[in-house]
């Protein structure tokens, strides 16, 4: 058995569809469907069942396609390690996000430290993120809300709460604060359905007698401060993403407390290189100069 053989075998097993598998791996399809072949033929049984060019995974294949996961995985680990170890002053962090309106200055700070060390950063689902740290292929996910799982770890670093835009003139912006009550009637730009944060307010706006008028729902975060600042609609936006612009003003929310749980996770068994380590404290540091920094305003 080949390790060549294992990465074309996961390709198909993750498309189903030889032709977009050969695709992918840049090689004919004649050689991808031969190496498989001999794939099947060491193992002794087939590992697909095959309908013209689409397949699908049977028992079989299922079955050694989590073996074959965790021993690529763990060579990648390996992999990763040397090359920490033999230069740990470069490589590249890999980064998946749900929102990436607090990475620029994350990332500003860690190149203060690690000006050499590149990233690669993706904004992706939640089940993306989980299928990507099963493979092994990111350092760490930034997300709300925290994933749970067996071979996760998960660190909450900070509670994000929730407050109100409104562009400078609007009859709310010479408050410090407001109640939900007093939203009813105002037209609101947002977050799509299905976002945590999105849902939250949904809620709390619903036990206070209404459901929130959406003029636009997008989960840009500068798009929104765009439109607010327009005038457009007000908006629900996590304290994180407050920008001191000159025409918006932001108001807390009375008698709710809402607040978004943004947590920091990695796979278990993922080789943290000492760079990527320097970024889990500078993330939490972060978080933390962000949480002191909204208690002083309170």
């Amino acid at each position: 058995m080949e390790l060549l053989q294992l990465q074309y075998f996961l390709a198909v097993a993750r498309l189903e569809h030889m032709t977009e598998a050969a695709r992918s791996l840049h090689v004919t399809q004649s050689s991808l469907s031969k190496t498989i072949q001999r794939l099947e033929e060491d193992l002794g049984v087939p590992l697909f069942d095959r309908t013209g060019r689409k397949l699908r995974l049977n028992v079989f294949g299922s079955r050694f396609l989590r073996r074959a996961e965790r021993a690529l995985f763990e060579l990648e680990q390996g992999k990763q390690e040397i090359s920490d170890l033999s230069s740990p002053e470069h490589g590249t962090i890999e980064l998946a996000v749900t929102t990436a309106s607090t990475l620029p200055n994350i990332l500003r700070e860690f190149r203060k430290k690690w000006p050499h060390i590149q990233f690669h950063v993706q904004m992706l689902t939640t089940q993306e993120m989980i299928t990507l740290l099963h493979r092994g292929e990111v350092d760490f996910c930034l997300s709300s809300p925290p994933i749970q799982g067996e071979d996760i770890e998960c660190q909450i670093v900070f509670i994000d709460p929730i407050i109100v835009s409104v562009p400078k003139g609007h009859r709310l912006a010479n408050r410090s604060s407001v109640s939900l009550k007093d939203l009813k009637d105002e037209w609101f730009v947002g977050a799509k359905r299905g976002y945590r944060g999105r849902d939250l307010v949904d809620s709390a706006c619903k036990s206070a007698g209404f459901v929130p008028k959406y003029v636009y729902e997008g989960n840009e975060t500068a798009r929104l401060r765009d439109l607010v600042e327009a005038g457009i609609g007000i908006a629900f936006t996590p304290f994180s993403a407050m920008n001191s612009r000159e025409h918006i003003h932001y108001l807390q929310i009375e008698e709710h407390e809402l607040g978004i749980e943004i947590a920091l996770f990695w796979h278990k068994d993922r080789y943290i290189s000492r760079a990527a380590m320097e970024f889990r404290k500078v993330v939490v540091e972060y978080f933390r100069s962000l949480s002191s920094g909204n208690q002083s305003k309170d």
